[in-house]
């Protein structure tokens, strides 16, 4: 008898607010409180928005998030914290889920509250929905297919290949993947298909 399906919550397919990007748009910058709108868009079609503030300026900094959700409006703060670089330079950013405690540098919506991942039950990221040989395919062939991003990397127009005359380690991981395309046999690709 088949296996019923569960259809599990998927972790890419869901809103989420990163510290990347808000570090990226400026919200981070010491001893400053700045509001803005996140939108979320799929095929070209806005999708949500959310209005946030985010404060480094008070004692304990803090990211308030204002939204609808099925509407009704929600209005909740986020702690913020922030430890010592270790390379001495200034500070790396947390946010601290409001349920679980933890320190995390992305908040998802599932149920209508952005937190931490593991506040929420029953929810994987796509590749751990994959079977066992998509999951081989992927390892074995993977870096076939992906080829010609690495390929447009190299080419931008402002990619460093050397400085001071040596090759950049960003070029040699990348010719590393080159070869590693290069080098996959027939005998592989059987294989993998099997």
């Amino acid at each position: 008898m088949a296996k019923i399906p569960t259809y599990p919550t998927l972790y890419n397919d869901v809103k989420f607010i990163s510290i990347t990007k808000l570090k990226q748009w400026e919200y981070f910058d010491l001893e400053q409180v700045k509001s803005g709108i996140i939108t979320w868009s799929r095929n070209g079609n806005q999708i949500g928005s959310i209005s946030i503030k985010v404060n480094t300026k008070s004692e304990q900094p803090y990211i308030e998030l204002e939204y609808n959700f099925r509407d009704k409006p929600r209005c909740y703060k986020v702690k913020l914290v922030s430890i010592p670089s270790n390379l001495g330079k200034g500070v790396i950013w947390y946010f601290l889920c409001p349920t679980t405690n933890k320190r995390c540098r992305k908040l998802y919506s599932i149920g209508g509250y952005f937190l931490h991942r593991e506040a929420f039950k029953g929810c994987m990221y796509d590749c751990q929905t994959q079977s066992k040989k998509n999951r081989q395919l992927d390892k074995t062939l993977g870096m076939y297919f992906k080829i010609d991003c690495v390929f447009e990397e190299i080419n931008k127009k402002h990619f460093k290949k050397y400085y001071a005359g040596k090759p950049t380690k960003r070029y040699l991981k990348l010719n590393k993947l080159i070869n590693q395309a290069d080098n996959i046999s027939i005998h592989e690709i059987l294989n993998a298909i099997r």
